[in-house]
Parts: C-alpha cells; structure tokens; sequence
C-alpha cells in the first residue's frame, strides 16, 4: 500500500518536500528516499541471485542427465537459496518501514491554495445573509436550554462522562428534523442514501487517511475477537465500500449522502467557549461523499459545496464560505472550503461543513481504481463534504432565531418535519 506515488518524490524530492512542507513543517523525505534506496537495492540484489540460481539449477540438470556430479553446484545453490531467504525477509521489514513512513506524508496542496500556517489567513470566499440585529442581549444555546430542555448534559454524564448529551423531547425532534431536511435535499440532488456500518475495520480507517495520523483522537473495540474502530465520521465507511476494488468508470460520478453518529475523542481539553453541542465527543452527521474520474472531480466538487449552501440558506442561516491554507486543510485533503455559520451566543463563526478535494490520495491508499472500456485502470479522485454537522447547526438554530421572551422560532422548511411545530417555547421540564 503507497500513499503518495513514490515515483514522484523520486523525481523531485525538493520540490515534493517544499510544497509538503506547506501543510506540515516537520516534513522529512530524507528517511523515505533512504529506506527506499535501500529497497531497491535489495530487489536487484535478491533477483540477480535468483537469475544466478536458476542457471545454476539448469547447469545441475545438464549434468545429471551426462551422468556428471553436481555435489559441489547443489550445494551453491543451498547456499544461493539461504541468501534469497535472508535477503526476502530483510526486503519485506524494509518495505514495511517504507510504506510506514509514507502513510504519515499528507497529501499534496493544489498549487492555487494560499501558503500559510496561521488560520486568520484562511480567504472568505462569499457571505450569505446577514448577522442578526437583537434588541436585548442574546443568549447563548446552553442558556436558552434552561427553559427550553432539548438536551440533557448532567444525565449524559452519568451515563458516559462528560462532553456527551442526550437529545429529549423536542430537541431529539428537533435534532431528527434537521438529519431528515438534510437527507432529502442531498437526495434530490442525486446523491445516494446510505446507512453504512459504524464500527470499521483498520484498513479502512488507513485507506480514508484518517490512520495512522489521528490514531489518538479515534474510539476503538479491541480484543480477542474484535480489532475496529468507531466511525469519527461516514466519509470512513463510505471509502470503504470500494476497498481494493476496479469500478467501471462509465457508471463515475458515484455521489453517495450517509447518516452517522460519529465518534472521536477530541484529546486535549475544550476551552470556555466550545462548551454545551459545540465540541462532543459523539454527534450527528450527514456527509457527502463521491468517486470521480479526474476529469469530473472539480465539477463534483462543485456540486458538494452547492449541495451543503443549499441546506444553510434553506435555514435562513447567516454563514460565510472560507477556502483553507495549507496549515489549516486536513491531513487527505489537497483544497478544503469552509461553510461557517454565525453564532451570536460564541460572538464567533464555527464550521459546520467542510468541502475536500482528495484527489487520488485516498484511492492510492485503498486502491480504488476505475476502468473505461479495455483502457488499464487508474486510480479514482475521491470528494467528501459534511452536509452537515447537526450539533453547532442546531446550536446556531436555536441562537439565531430566539426572541426576547424565550421561544426560537423554527425555519419553515423544518415545520413538515415537525408536524407543523413552529417555535420552541419555555416550559417546566418534568424531570
């Protein structure tokens, strides 16, 4: 399994390493050209003696059938098939180490990302809407949850520990309404439903990228009987669906929309300001997901972004599109956009969508190929997109839309899903 092609950080390891660079600082190919020289090495070492082998063994027939002794060439060649041994087992930890070291490399910025490592670079692309103007001080969506009881923190903990919640009464609804909003436009914006499985197993996890880089933030089941992880988001399970596999690359775009809760651990401790639905270890998600060729994967890329603009200015949201620098995309992407929603109880904008360009550095990892009528196969380009996050959605949602007496208004494009429901209002919980 390769991650980057190994041919091109041979070709140009400077140019490679600069642009790699771009994302993380620490990047080293000095180690993976050396290894992989060492490799190399062993291959044309272990197939010369092979060749060596294979003459000698000829050469022993020959004699055999002259009636000649081949005491002395048979033990050469004893001697030829210990070393091809020693020599295999070598190549075999050494090629291990190598493909080790390349799936810690990310992938390759496209050339027209903006070069930074501070985030207040990142470039606001276009805005929608306008931050909303209140005639009394808001409140933020842990405040407003006091009266309201759409969620429950102190009942989650005794259950799970802390950073967990537990959605009741209107806001499950509420919670499930958003999930079903989401599901049906994505739909109609021809992308298939799947409902796919939430633990995965570790190549899978290593295939999406998310292995072994983020190995500390996943929640894993792992005895003797079980070795998977929880799905820290879809994208995961959806690359998986066509591990090791060619398509037919007549039936590309394949544009696929799943429902999950995902899972992550979020190490570290969470500041004042992400506390409440705004950092968890598990939430709801609807993510996009496509295979694509080359050729079709910035249209489909396209059509990800516009999918998940719909759902916010569907909800009548304030938001704001961001295209990411280098230091602040993800680990598999090589172009990420940002949808970040306003948030008048953070005073802040918080991602609730981010759109990626993977190029063909996921499919490298799974090898997911695609193949046209008797051409050789070729690796897919692979786009994910959240559409979306529903915990800082619903956050935002309720923030937004609250008045002064308490109640938050619901968007119309929910109230079907709420059996024409159109606020939430104060009341006295019952437990």
């Amino acid at each position: 399994m390769i991650m980057l092609d190994i041919k091109l950080i041979r070709k140009d390891p400077e140019q490679i390493a600069e642009k790699l660079k771009t994302k993380d600082p620490e990047v080293d190919l000095g180690p993976i050209l050396q290894l992989d020289e060492e490799v190399r090495h062993l291959k044309t070492e272990v197939e010369e003696i092979k060749s060596k082998r294979n003459l000698l063994s000829k050469e022993i027939g020959e004699k055999k059938r002259s009636g000649s002794d081949t005491t002395s060439l048979m033990r050469e060649v004893s001697g030829l098939g210990d070393k091809i041994g020693a020599i295999d087992k070598e190549l075999d930890e050494k090629e291990a180490g190598l493909s080790d070291l390349l799936t810690r490399l990310p992938n390759i910025p496209e050339s027209s990302v903006k070069v930074s490592q501070n985030v207040e670079d990142n470039v606001v692309c276009k805005t929608f809407g306008e931050k909303p103007n209140f005639a009394f001080p808001p409140k933020n969506h842990v405040e407003l949850n006091e009266r309201l009881h759409l969620f429950d923190f102190k009942r989650a903990a005794k259950v799970s520990g802390s950073n967990w919640t537990a959605y009741k009464d209107n806001g499950a609804k509420l919670e499930w309404a958003l999930l079903n909003y989401m599901l049906d436009i994505h739909q109609e914006n021809g992308f298939a439903f799947w409902l796919p499985p939430l633990l995965v197993r570790p190549e899978i996890v290593l295939g999406s990228a998310h292995l072994p880089k983020f190995e500390e933030q996943l929640f894993k089941i792992c005895d003797e009987d079980y070795n998977l992880y929880l799905v820290p988001t879809a994208e995961a399970a959806l690359m998986g669906l066509h591990f090791d596999e060619v398509l037919n690359g007549e039936n590309l775009p394949l544009k696929y929309v799943a429902y999950t809760p995902c899972f992550r651990r979020e190490a570290g401790g969470l500041g004042a300001q992400e506390r409440g639905l705004i950092r968890m270890h598990q939430f709801n998600k609807v993510e996009m997901f496509a295979f694509t060729t080359p050729e079709q994967s910035q249209q489909v890329f396209d059509e990800i972004l516009q999918s998940a603009e719909e759902l916010i200015k569907g909800l009548d949201l304030h938001f704001r599109t961001t295209e990411l620098v280098t230091g602040d995309m993800s680990f598999a992407a090589s172009k990420t956009i940002d949808l970040e929603v306003w948030l008048p109880g953070q005073d802040r904008y918080y991602e609730v969508s981010s759109i990626s360009h993977c190029t063909d550095f996921q499919a490298r990892r799974s090898n997911t190929r695609f193949k046209t009528k008797q051409e050789k196969p070729e690796l897919c380009h692979t786009l994910n997109g959240s559409g979306l996050a529903t915990s800082r959605l619903m956050v935002a949602l309720l923030e937004n839309n609250q008045r002064e007496d308490g109640c938050v208004e619901i968007p119309i494009v929910l109230h079907k899903y709420l059996n024409g429901m159109k606020e939430l209002t104060p009341h006295d919980s019952p437990t």
